[in-house]
């Protein structure tokens, strides 16, 4: 486990990937320099990275208004469903709504609130603890490829239905010190070789970009790998993503918080959360 104040890595690797070239860079150049067209192979991870890289590259616009949602945060504990097909049963085997619920088979894997955790803000529009079907989450899926031409969007639609996505659930944790928010997502699929893949696939255009610091490595998971945010001022938020992958089950875990910031404390939740997939009848 890396301890708390962990050291920057000039070439490590974070989720918005490089800034874009400006204008004025561009005018520089005194002859136009034909580009080669893509090939297949990096076309390929470009789309199969697509749909986790916009997702993890919102955390660093999180970032900004982390701080304010936890501090003004309803301390009420509640879950929020918006798929009505899978709402939580009135039995719950974790131990009550605090703990989040954990009535159908994906909710069971995701990790229970722990010890100095509540059930954190909304994420989106999916609430703060929300299960959506492999239907949906495949539509959505395909819907960010939208912006792509024909034959990327073609190719990443022709991704997302290899993939043959079961179901994602999502939950968020807030601490109860009110300095961290982590958001958890789950993704489970029929086919372990496609997860394997896809893991394999985001990791490889995630450190192809050199804007991140490395994260904390995670104990006893090697199919696991953390980027954190770059430094800021002191009033900056500071901030981890995590990819993993356990048997059928793609995790991105992604956590914002004031400092000082503890890598550490991400860390040890992501190890449980990984732990509880592997042995998601032990509730800790």
């Amino acid at each position: 486990m890396n301890d708390d104040d962990t050291n920057s890595v000039p070439d490590s690797t974070g989720p918005t990937g490089p800034t874009a070239p400006t204008g004025a860079s561009e005018a520089l150049a005194p002859v136009p320099v034909p580009v080669p067209a893509p090939t297949r192979r990096v076309r390929r991870v470009v789309l199969t990275a697509l749909p986790v890289v916009l997702v993890l590259g919102a955390v660093g616009g999180a970032a900004a208004y982390t701080k304010n949602t936890v501090d003004t945060a309803d301390r009420t504990v509640t879950t929020t469903v918006l798929d009505v097909e899978h709402a939580p049963s009135e039995e719950d085997a974790a131990g009550g709504p605090a703990r989040g619920r954990h009535d159908t088979e994906l909710t069971k894997l995701l990790l229970p609130v722990p010890e100095r955790y509540r059930l954190g803000p909304d994420i989106g529009e999916l609430g703060n603890d929300s299960e959506t079907s492999g239907a949906k989450a495949a539509a959505a899926m395909k819907e960010m490829g939208r912006g792509l031409a024909g034959k990327d969007r073609r190719e990443l639609n022709k991704y997302v239905e290899k993939l043959r996505i079961r179901g994602i659930a999502q939950r968020s944790y807030t601490s109860d010190t009110n300095d961290l928010v982590v958001n958890v997502q789950i993704m489970k699929m029929r086919d372990k070789r496609a997860v394997r893949t896809a893991y394999l696939n985001r990791k490889e255009l995630l450190d192809s970009f050199d804007v991140f610091r490395k994260g904390p490595s995670i104990d006893g998971h090697k199919r696991a790998t953390c980027y954190r945010l770059p430094k800021g001022d002191k009033d900056t938020l500071d901030g981890i993503s995590c990819i993993a992958y356990e048997g059928e089950v793609s995790v991105t875990v992604d956590a914002n918080g004031s400092k000082p910031f503890s890598p550490s404390a991400v860390a040890d939740l992501v190890k449980d959360q990984l732990d509880h997939i592997a042995s998601p009848g032990e509730y800790i």
